[in-house]
């Protein structure tokens, strides 16, 4: 469980970083592409955030910085949903 327990916290310290602004957009991107495979109730969460993050998207900054903060709560709060 060490693996799911460091996602978690990785997932808690970007979200927080990007959060505060001392981390760039692209940068969170490349992040969550670049997990690797997780167990369920997570890879959901994952692939949710990969699609968006992956995607080119027509909306103002900062309702796209609200979304990106919504899809990395979700991963980080997968565990608890069951």
């Amino acid at each position: 469980m060490k693996k799911i327990d460091d996602l978690i916290a990785s997932v808690d310290s970007i979200h927080a970083r990007y959060t505060a602004g001392r981390m760039e957009r692209e940068t969170v991107r490349e992040w969550v592409l670049g997990l690797g495979g997780y167990p369920e109730p997570y890879a959901t969460a994952l692939a949710a955030a990969m699609q968006w993050f992956r995607g080119k998207h027509d909306v103002e900054a900062d309702a796209l910085k609200a979304r990106d903060l919504d899809l990395l709560k979700a991963i980080s709060q997968a565990g608890n949903e069951h």
